[in-house]
């Protein structure tokens, strides 16, 4: 089954029977007593688009050079393909990494740039010359072999730099926030550039980056990091619609919380403490509830209505509208409701039109089915 992220190979986590290619076990790493990566474990696939992310500090970047051998981890350990990579240096690891600066040499042309290490290697002529042109007409720049970085866009460096990275063909590419340096449009096409190269190659890439929709594009499955430790780990959508936690909820996209507890022991019916309306959710089975809980509920399933909504297991709030914001394809609205809770809404715009939907200062209901109330327990 494919993903929406990327597409999955048959010996994936989707498949009960399959071996890891990557196996990482209670994997710390401590600098001056500080725990930048906190007994990590992880099963990575053989050719999976993976994503880790998380924000500035939370110890992604640091696992990612734990793998290739920048760093020594102080415990734990990393199995590739079968093979323990204790005390192997980077040149001996079947990996190579693609850093956010990209690093290409200045006074070399490009296609230097990508023989560069089959030269170190010693490679004959020939077979150097070979594997140049067959990866520069997979990054699509046989037209600029000559040309030197200078004379080349920003997207045409990170290309390089990808062409030289798989040049000497790793069983595994890291990348660290590989299209941070990019405008949106080229980061959004090169994402699916990125996708393809990865998807012909059958090559696992492991990609490290804070950008919640870089993850979401690229990514068979997704990493959550924060404060050196994974706190969740799934596909885009899993994580997108079942976050497991309240940092997560709020950190991988826009999220409306709402603080609340059970009604009667009906784990169907939670009444908002900030509002006093009674919140429809899908129960968590076999799961003992905690006093005092979330519900997160994202902007998009809301939707927003000036005459009262009716249907069975819906949940209805009226409030004003605060602030808007349009945005082309989607409008962004916060309404206050008539309890003070500040609410946010996503609505798309399906028809052309150049007056707003929605007005400041107007009366609005709210509502969204039971199906779209996440319950976060933590």
């Amino acid at each position: 089954m494919s993903q929406p992220g990327g597409k999955a190979p048959a010996n994936s986590w989707e498949n009960p029977a399959a071996e890891p290619f990557i196996r990482i076990r209670n994997l710390s790493k401590t600098f001056d007593g500080f725990p930048a990566v906190d007994g990590v474990s992880l099963d990575i696939y053989q050719g999976e688009l993976f994503a880790i992310l998380g924000g500035s500090g939370c110890g992604k970047s640091t696992l990612l050079r734990l793998l290739a051998g920048f760093e020594t981890p102080t415990a734990g350990e990393v199995v590739i393909d079968g093979v323990d990579m204790a005390g192997r240096p980077p040149f001996e690891r079947p990996t190579n990494m693609m850093f956010q600066s990209y690093a290409v040499f200045p006074h070399y042309t490009v296609a230097d740039n990508v023989a560069y290490g089959l030269r170190k290697e010693g490679l004959g002529k020939a077979e150097i010359k070979d594997r140049v042109a067959e990866l520069l007409e997979l990054v699509q720049l046989q037209d600029f072999a000559r040309r030197k970085p200078r004379q080349l866009s920003g997207g045409q460096q990170q290309r390089v730099a990808l062409a030289r990275a798989l040049a000497k063909r790793p069983k595994v590419l890291l990348l660290d926030e590989p299209l941070a340096a990019l405008d949106r449009n080229l980061r959004e096409r090169t994402q699916f550039e990125l996708m393809n190269i990865q998807d012909k190659l059958g090559i696992t890439f492991i990609v490290v980056t804070h950008d919640q929709e870089e993850a979401m594009t690229l990514a068979t499955r997704i990493a959550v990091m924060d404060a050196g430790r994974l706190v969740q780990i799934g596909t885009p959508t899993e994580i997108y619609e079942y976050p497991n936690s309240r940092f997560v909820a709020d950190f991988f996209g826009a999220i409306n919380l709402f603080e609340g507890r059970v009604e009667a022991g009906d784990p169907s019916r939670i009444v908002c403490a900030e509002t006093g309306v009674l919140i429809h959710a899908e129960p968590i089975a076999g799961q003992p509830l905690p006093e005092t809980l979330f519900v997160a509920v994202r902007p998009e399933k809301i939707r927003l209505s000036r005459e009262v909504p009716a249907g069975e297991g819906m949940t209805v709030m009226h409030g004003t509208v605060e602030d808007l914001a349009y945005y082309g394809n989607h409008s962004v609205y916060r309404v206050r409701t008539d309890q003070g809770k500040l609410v946010q809404v996503s609505s798309p715009n399906a028809h052309r039109s150049a007056e707003l939907a929605l007005e400041w200062d107007e009366p609005i209901h709210l509502s969204w089915p039971r199906d779209c109330s996440v319950v976060l327990t933590e």
